[in-house]
């Protein structure tokens, strides 16, 4: 291995070091307790070492919204594939952006409530989002009906299921009626 190799795998092993710091520090105390000092002190590298990486907090939400985005795309179509037909498909992708939401409330907020400087729907948006948002199309799109666009249909059963995570977690909708509520939301809007 060259040197430049070795610093290359050195510098890409911070900058995971710095996300998952980020990360933890976030889902334990909050995105407001996520300083540059602070993840500095825990990675027990300098502040400038940090600045080499990212230019400030905005760009490591950023990050990890990438980061969250690909996981969930991850899980949506695992959850997705294991079904069989298009209601279960619709069901398991459903329970599955629920879930990843519910167990990752840091990094859903930093997807979806938080300013990465990322762009959603535009020509320049990074491709862990495009393809998050792919892997809803993949089984959404099959239950949109005739004569509906299955990106817009997507868009609007993304919005469903966003609505339910951010109102569950805030408290508003009982969590216990989740599964109720999923339920509905398929039934109700897939055309099956």
């Amino acid at each position: 291995m060259s040197v430049q190799e070795r610093k290359e795998r050195e510098r890409a092993d911070r900058e995971r070091l710095i996300l998952a710091t980020a990360r933890e520090l976030a889902e334990q105390q909050g995105w407001d307790a996520v300083t540059t000092r602070r993840l500095a002190e825990r990675i027990e590298y300098s502040q400038p070492v940090l600045y080499s990486h990212f230019r400030g907090k905005r760009e490591i939400i950023g990050a990890v919204a990438l980061q969250g985005a690909a996981e969930m795309a991850a899980a949506v179509r695992a959850a997705a594939s294991a079904a069989d037909g298009p209601r279960a498909r619709v069901t398991a992708l459903a329970r599955a952006y629920l879930d990843f939401a519910a167990r990752n409330p840091a990094v859903y907020d930093a997807m979806f409530q938080l300013d990465g400087g990322l762009a959603f729907a535009q020509a320049d948006t990074p491709e862990p989002l495009k393809d998050a948002f792919a892997a809803l199309l993949e089984s959404l799109g099959e239950v949109a009906g005739d004569g509906v666009h299955p990106g817009l249909f997507t868009e609007l059963f993304w919005a469903g299921l966003h609505g339910l995570a951010t109102l569950t977690r805030a408290g508003r909708l009982p969590p216990e009626d989740t599964e109720r509520r999923t339920l509905l939301l398929v039934d109700r809007l897939a055309v099956l």
